[in-house]
């Protein structure tokens, strides 16, 4: 059995909220845990210095044969889900929890004038049950908030028609304090009870806006009334309930046994997550790949997997959540497709998992197998370019002038996405006078492509052009005098808004910022630009110490292009010997620079008057 490379299993693991699951080389599963940001958590078991941990923590680290994790949206979802995972598969190394031991909920009791209290206990008697709740102390902010908004009984008296007509009841001390309206009593009609029940229903679904706004005005009124103690106690309510949540996107008490389903395709290969929610929680996550075979639809492939889910894990759920209809017909289960509430949240919640898996699993498959993410992203460039071949050739055209002055053209060559330096080219302009950049683009492209049909060289499948329409004419003018305009796509790239632009096409296409086609033609873009740059500064400079030079007496241009080839600057040049000139050029012609530059060393150390 291959050793467990716990840096490898570390690099896949985000950092984000979510339960990892530890397994050993048996393939049980030993440890379930929560994270607040799942790889600083994963990564601190492997620690070196094993100190840090006890006994019982390093045998489970030496166990370790494989690590899967599942992402939720935040710590609270991570606790929730932790929890209900750990009772359902009891790992060995984690703390038994028992089912009347967990999480508290609130609840509105099935009863004539409700009672509202926490329990962890859920009983099937008609009750409305919210939760469950992670944090105890925001449960109880939350019950005292409403018990200070809407007055509640707090007794268990049966308050029946007959019994409060009959006057067996008397108000207790909490009617005296004002926590309770005296329903007992007939104090407080019924209707007017279930109003408020009504309001706190609304609260605990997350429609707290009302809650606030009473908040706040209990908090001015104490203000102006200099009562800074309970104004304290009132902030401290209004934090709390700013930071409470009243749903979790994993559990939720209104839904109970079924089964949900999300897909991520790719080329090639399809992932499928899989969620088993029971009373409300998610007890089971599985994702699994699947290797397209002959180009199946979506549809196809999700049909396929959640009758092979279902029956890997006996599901008998009669209800699955999917993103779109499956053609699958079966009297066991119906098909939900949510688009809002609590089933679509887990819906999402799916989409979330499997999406991470699918990008974690390729970025594997594609360091393994360079030519894989070569492949999918020749494909990808094909798809959003419009194009009918694969882009296996690119060469982009830049051009560059300073002030109008020494005008040099660019190309760079791209071959597989990747840059092919050695079949980089650069032109001197010989026909454009002036700051043309249109006329530069022509010649440019003529030249390129002329010498590349003389010398029976391939052609490539896609020319991208640094500039808008007018570059991009340019460029089709050169292509159509060589007839080839027809045999390869040439486009013009934008940077303003990095508008891309065909021939012919009155309207650009924008691409998504962060596509992986774009990143390729911004870095074809940047590249020609670097390029550029670099060659038409060493021009402009050569150029501009060439004229200096042929300002001396007796040194001409050929002259002046030996010793620039021979000390590679002017500087060099001042610092040579007479001797180290009388290599390059004649005596005379050595004294004559020697001359030059000492006189202009002697102007420059002259005091100013």
């Amino acid at each position: 059995m291959d050793i467990f490379d716990y840096r490898e299993a570390l690099k896949k693991i985000p950092h984000r909220p979510g339960v990892y699951q530890y397994y050993d080389k048996q393939g049980i599963l030993i440890y379930i845990g929560k994270a607040k940001d799942l790889k600083n958590r994963v990564s601190s078991y492997f620690l070196k210095d094993e100190y840090l941990h006890n006994a019982k923590t390093r045998v489970l680290v030496r166990k370790i044969n494989k690590i899967t994790f599942t992402i939720v949206d935040t710590e609270t979802d991570a606790w929730l889900l932790e929890n209900s995972l750990i009772k359902k598969h009891q790992p060995r190394y984690n703390v038994l929890l028992k089912d009347d031991k967990t999480y508290p909920w609130i609840v509105i009791k099935n009863e004539r004038f409700p009672r509202i209290f926490w329990t962890r206990k859920i009983i099937k008697d008609g009750s409305k049950y919210f939760g469950p709740y992670a944090s105890v102390g925001m449960m109880h902010a939350i019950l005292g908030v409403i018990k200070e908004l809407f007055p509640l009984r707090t007794c268990n008296l049966p308050l029946t028609p007959t019994n409060i007509e009959q006057g067996k009841f008397r108000v207790c001390l909490e009617y005296q304090i004002g926590n309770c309206k005296g329903p007992c009593q007939a104090f407080q009609h019924e209707h007017d009870y279930n109003a408020n029940i009504d309001n706190i229903k609304d609260i605990l679904n997350g429609k707290t806006g009302i809650v606030f706004k009473q908040l706040k005005a209990n908090l001015d009124s104490a203000i102006a009334h200099l009562d800074f103690e309970g104004a304290h106690a009132l902030k401290q309510k209004l934090d709390l309930l700013s930071n409470y949540q009243s749903k979790s996107t994993i559990v939720s008490n209104t839904i109970n046994d079924v089964d949900i389903f999300n897909i991520a395709s790719e080329e090639g290969y399809a992932f499928v997550n899989f969620l088993k929610v029971m009373n409300g929680t998610v007890i089971q996550t599985q994702t699994i790949e699947l290797k397209k075979r002959l180009d199946e639809s979506d549809q196809e492939l999700l049909s396929l997997a959640v009758q092979e889910l279902r029956t890997r894990f006996n599901s008998t759920s009669n209800e699955i959540i999917v993103p779109f209809a499956l053609d699958v017909e079966s009297p066991n289960f119906k098909q939900t497709i949510p688009q809002l509430g609590d089933k679509k949240k887990l819906l999402d919640l799916s989409y979330k998992n499997v999406s991470f898996f699918k990008r974690e699993r390729l970025d594997q498959y594609e360091k393994l197998n360079p030519e894989i993410k070569t492949e999918r992203l020749l494909n990808k460039m094909k798809d959003d370019l419009r194009l009918n071949v694969l882009p296996k050739h690119i060469e982009c055209f830049d051009n560059s002038n300073f002030q109008g002055k020494y005008p040099v053209s660019a190309i760079v060559v791209f071959k597989d996405a990747k840059p092919s330096k050695k079949d980089y080219r650069h032109f001197n302009v010989k026909t454009v006078e002036g700051p043309n950049d249109f006329a530069t683009m022509e010649e440019a492209v003529y030249r390129r492509y002329k010498r590349m049909l003389e010398e029976e060289k391939s052609l490539p499948q896609l020319i991208i052009i640094d500039g808008g329409k007018g570059q991009l004419s340019s460029a089709l003018k050169s292509l159509k005098k060589l007839g080839i305009d027809r045999k390869v796509t040439v486009i013009g790239i934008a940077k303003r808004l990095e508008e891309l632009y065909y021939p012919g096409d009155q309207y650009p296409l924008y691409l998504d910022k962060r596509s992986e086609t774009l990143k390729v033609i911004q870095h074809l873009r940047d590249e020609a630009h670097r390029f550029g740059i670099t060659f038409h500064r060493n021009q402009r400079s050569r150029k501009t110490f060439q004229t200096e030079l042929e300002q001396i007496a007796g040194i001409g241009k050929t002259s002046a292009e030996k010793l620039l080839l021979t000390f590679k600057s002017v500087k060099k040049i001042k610092e040579a010997s007479k001797e180290q000139l009388m290599q390059i050029i004649s005596t005379k012609q050595a004294d004559a620079v020697l001359e030059y530059f000492n006189e202009h060393v002697a102007e420059n150390q002259i005091e100013p008057k």
